[in-house]
């Protein structure tokens, strides 16, 4: 399956999604912050960035021009819970497949993965 990048500044999300990620057998690694999620980018191949827009250090937003700019067959998706910051993103729209919206279920967000791996 994929090997999947996931950053997001909520512990108890972060580990939601990549459990729920690893039931479709996908490898995961994780990160907590933008910076710390380039940082990892740099370590291996990912298939796919699973980032939160709104983070400390360095924001998704941040995180996906430099991820594009530097891995650009990178697939990223985005989630987020704020409607303003869906629309910060907005300008990624060639670079990012999609923006999820939060709160999502287990299922909503193993099928955006799946779709966005698809693409």
């Amino acid at each position: 399956m994929a090997r999947i990048l996931i950053t997001e500044d909520e512990d108890s999300l972060r580990s939601f999604v990549a459990r729920a990620l690893r039931l479709d057998g996908h490898d995961t690694a994780e990160a907590a912050d933008g910076a710390e999620g380039l940082e990892r980018l740099g370590d291996g191949a990912f298939d796919l960035l699973l980032s939160d827009i709104r983070m400390p250090v360095m924001d998704g937003i941040e995180l996906a021009h430099r991820a594009s700019s530097a891995f650009p067959d990178l697939k990223i998706l985005l989630m987020t819970g704020y409607a303003e910051q869906r629309e910060r993103a907005d300008d990624l729209m060639t670079k990012v497949v999609d923006v999820v919206d939060k709160p999502f279920s287990l299922l909503d967000i193993r099928k955006a993965v799946a779709q966005a791996l698809a693409i």
